[in-house]
C-alpha cells in the first residue's frame, strides 16, 4: 500500500522569478496589431474565439469592430463563446449580443466548420488561450478548423498565446487508433507547445488534410520563452479557475475517466482528488451543482482523498513530468480496484493509449511505466524542435 502525500510538504521551494514581472513583458499575437491588421483590409473575417481572446480587457471581436473589420462568422469551441459552459456541455449557434454576428457551434452536432458555415468568409483568424494537454479540446479545434481551411481556400492568422504549462513535454504519445476529440494528433499528453507552434506542426508534419494548400501565418508572441512564468490574465475555462489547477490539470485530468472525484462541483476543481468509498479519510468534500458543474460526479456525498489546493505553485513548475503518484496511489487503494476504471474506456481515450491502464492495474512501478513510453516521446520532442517559434 503506498503512503498518503506526506511528500506534498516538500513542495516549498520558491523561485527567484518574479511572477507579475514575466507576466507584464509578455505580448500576446493578438496584441501586436500592426502585424496582422493589414491582412485584414476589405475581408470578410471569421473568428475562432472565447472568452480569453482579449486584448487588454477589451474582446477580440469588438476590438476589430471599432476598427472597421467586417467579423462575418465568430466560431465557437468547447465551453462557448463566452465561456460560460460547462465540460461536454453541447454549445449551440446562436448571436453575439454585442455586435450581431452570427455565432456557429463548434461544439454541438459538429466539430469542424462546413463550406457553408464558410460562406462568404475570406479569411479566419484563431485566438484562444490553450493550457498544453493534448486532451484540452481547444487544440482539436484547431486541428480540424485549419483542415476546413486548407479544404476551403480560406488563409488563416493564428493569433499565439503562451502555453502555462510549455516548460515540460512529458506523458505517452497518441496511438493513432485511439483518436478522439480529446487527441485528434500523435502527441503526448503534454506537448510544450504554443497553440501557434501547434499549428506549425499539424501543418508542416501533413497530419491535417491538404496541408500544403493552407495558408498559414502565425503572429507569435514576443518576450516569451518556454521558461516564461506566465499568469493567465482570463481563466481558460469554467473548471479551471486558477494557476494551480492550469498547473496540476495534465496530471489530474485522467482521474475523469476513473470513479474518482477532481471536485467538480466545488471551489477547486483540479485541486482535490476524493470518492465516497476511499479508506484514507484525512480530507475530504462535498461536490454540489454550480455554475461550472450543473451535474458533478458523487454529488451530494461526502468524498474522501486529498486537497492539492495548497502547493505552492512554483514548486509546481519545478516538476517538469507528469505525476502519476497520484494515480497509482488511488488505484492501489481503492477497496474495488475492478471498478476504478470507467467501463466506456474514457481513460484510454485521455491517456491516448490502452497500455497506460494496464499497467496500473499489473501494479508496474512508476518507472516501468515511464520507460514504455520514452522512445515514442523521444522522437517527438525531436520532431517538436522543428517548429518551436520560441527559446
Amino acid at each position: 500500500m503506498r503512503k498518503p502525500f506526506h511528500y506534498i510538504a516538500l513542495f516549498c521551494c520558491v523561485w527567484s522569478v518574479s511572477v507579475s514581472a514575466q507576466t507584464e513583458s509578455i505580448i500576446t499575437g493578438a496584441e501586436r496589431l500592426y502585424r496582422y491588421m493589414p491582412a485584414l483590409k476589405n475581408r470578410q473575417i471569421g473568428l475562432v474565439i472565447n472568452q480569453s481572446s482579449v486584448i487588454g480587457n477589451t474582446h477580440l471581436v469588438d476590438t476589430l469592430c471599432a476598427l472597421d473589420n467586417c467579423v462575418a462568422r465568430i466560431f465557437a469551441p468547447e465551453h462557448g463563446f463566452r465561456g460560460q459552459a460547462e465540460a461536454g456541455e453541447t454549445i449551440q449557434d446562436g448571436q453575439d449580443v454585442r455586435t450581431g454576428v452570427p455565432i456557429i457551434s463548434l461544439y454541438g452536432r459538429k466539430k469542424k466548420p462546413t463550406p457553408d458555415d464558410l460562406a462568404g468568409v475570406d479569411m479566419m483568424i484563431f485566438d484562444i488561450q490553450d493550457v498544453g494537454a493534448r486532451f484540452y479540446t481547444y487544440i482539436s479545434t484547431l486541428f480540424y478548423v485549419m483542415e476546413a481551411c486548407a479544404e476551403n481556400n480560406i488563409p488563416l492568422i493564428v493569433l499565439d498565446r503562451p502555453n502555462p504549462n510549455g516548460f515540460y513535454v512529458d506523458g505517452p504519445v497518441l496511438d493513432t487508433r485511439l483518436e478522439s476529440f480529446v487527441g485528434v494528433a500523435p502527441l503526448p499528453i503534454v506537448h510544450g507547445c504554443t497553440v501557434g507552434e501547434l499549428a506549425r506542426l499539424f501543418k508542416g508534419e501533413g497530419w491535417i488534410n491538404r496541408p500544403d494548400q493552407l495558408q498559414l501565418q502565425v503572429i507569435p508572441c514576443m518576450n516569451y520563452t518556454h521558461q516564461s512564468v506566465y499568469e493567465l490574465p482570463v481563466k481558460p475555462s469554467p473548471n479551471l479557475p486558477n494557476m494551480r489547477s492550469v498547473l496540476l490539470y495534465p496530471s489530474l485530468c485522467m482521474f475523469e475517466g476513473t470513479v474518482m472525484s477532481i471536485g467538480r462541483g466545488t471551489n477547486s476543481p483540479f485541486q482535490v482528488i476524493g470518492h465516497p468509498d476511499f479508506p484514507i479519510d484525512s480530507f475530504s468534500f462535498v461536490p454540489r451543482p454550480n455554475a461550472a458543474a450543473k451535474y458533478p460526479v458523487h454529488q451530494g456525498w461526502k468524498c474522501k482523498g486529498v486537497n492539492l489546493g495548497s502547493l505552492n505553485l512554483d514548486s509546481l513548475r519545478s516538476q517538469t513530468q507528469l505525476n502519476l503518484e497520484w494515480l497509482l496511489y488511488f488505484y492501489e487503494n481503492f477497496p474495488d480496484q475492478q471498478q476504478f476504471f470507467l467501463k466506456n474506456n474514457f481513460f484510454d481515450l485521455l491517456a491516448g493509449t490502452r497500455q497506460l491502464r494496464l499497467q496500473i492495474e499489473a501494479c508496474k512501478t512508476e518507472a516501468e511505466i515511464r520507460a514504455s513510453w520514452e522512445e515514442d516521446l523521444a522522437f517527438f520532442k525531436k520532431i517538436r524542435l522543428g517548429y518551436l517559434l520560441y527559446p
